[in-house]
């Protein structure tokens, strides 16, 4: 039997609105529905890479916050940006609760568009890692948690087993949305049948964003050809694994899968995913050994980041986010955790 998450009240135990039944729906909804977005004011901050690139990172400071506060930093899913809904919706959650929100847009996304000549990649875990230190270093005092959300929360976890040793020693807990903890099985998901509208608008979506980096490495070449490209592989084979140098699309899934580091994990983390997820097999977290200090908790539905739950279990329908919040916010990361709507 899966292990389920320690001394949890019954809020962590989803309950998907009546009509929105199955993780095909649950996945639709928690993208299409539309909810309250949080009206930022944001400091943004542009990062250097050693190798020259430069990300933007959206700091989001609450009035009256404090260096011994708490503080959050968040990364979008594949072909997101700083400004995706569940991005803006969770900043402002974690905002009203006092918290201090760092939005990362990477390599070439949102703010950071035209500012990186190499694309981003679920396996780019260094750059998590740089600008989670630049963070970490505009507050030292603070306990800082780490939030992922799809691809970014792949990243995430990578960098935690990763670069355990190197990592600020202010990040206090980490938290990951249906992370596709091995690449090569999701991609080989997303080709399914019932999936292949996903590929697609991944495909539509990270075309429009290379489209928007002029400095991007290859970027015409792609142009030209990315009308041919129907899927999420076909994408990684001809551009993204070339130009960072890998032999193959395989060897780059494997390289980027964050599988193979989950034991290494030092920070209490939580990963939070959906049996019905239809991008993420569940099987996946089930087979891969963690950490000590690695928490799965498997709902049964929800989606692939969507979680779209009944009416006054909390302020809105977004139980995911309400969790993350709970998790960030909590005294300790294992500790009972509720949420006052």
């Amino acid at each position: 039997m899966e292990k389920q998450l320690p001394h949890f009240d019954v809020e962590w135990a989803f309950q998907p609105h009546r009509l929105l039944r199955g993780g095909h729906i649950q996945t639709l909804a928690g993208n299409c529905l539309p909810g309250r977005y949080y009206d930022s004011s944001a400091v943004v901050h542009r990062v250097e890479f050693p190798d020259g690139d430069v990300v933007a990172l959206h700091d989001d400071c609450p009035p009256g916050w404090k260096d011994a506060d708490q503080s959050a930093f968040l990364v979008h899913g594949l072909a997101g940006t700083s400004q995706s809904p569940y991005m803006r919706r969770v900043a402002g959650k974690l905002a009203a609760r006092g918290v201090r929100v760092f939005r990362m847009d990477l390599r070439g996304c949102g703010a950071g568009s035209g500012l990186a000549r190499m694309p981003y990649h679920p396996g780019r875990s260094q750059d998590a890692l740089w600008a989670i230190r630049y963070a970490a270093d505009l507050c030292p005092q603070s306990p800082l948690a780490f939030v992922g959300f799809s691809l970014g929360a792949n990243l995430g976890l990578k960098m935690l087993g990763e670069f355990r040793n190197q990592l600020p020693p202010n990040l206090k807990r980490a938290i990951a949305i249906n992370p596709p903890l091995d690449l090569e099985q999701s991609t080989y998901a997303l080709e399914r049948f019932f999936t292949q509208i996903y590929n697609a608008r991944f495909v539509k979506c990270l075309l429009r964003q290379v489209e928007l980096s002029p400095k991007l490495i290859r970027r015409t070449a792609l142009l030209k050809f990315g009308k041919r490209l129907r899927k999420i592989r076909e994408f990684d084979d001809y551009y993204t694994r070339a130009v960072w140098g890998f032999a193959s699309v395989s060897e780059f899934y494997a390289d980027g899968s964050a599988a193979s580091w989950l034991d290494q994990i030092a920070v209490p983390t939580l990963i939070l995913a959906s049996k019905d997820d239809p991008i993420v097999p569940c099987g996946i977290f089930q087979n891969t050994p963690r950490s000590p200090q690695v928490t799965l908790h498997l709902t049964e539905t929800g989606g692939h980041m969507g979680f779209v739950g009944r009416r006054g279990v909390d302020a809105d329908r977004r139980w995911m986010e309400w969790r993350v919040v709970d998790w960030v916010t909590a005294e300790e990361p294992r500790a009972s955790l509720s949420h006052a709507a």
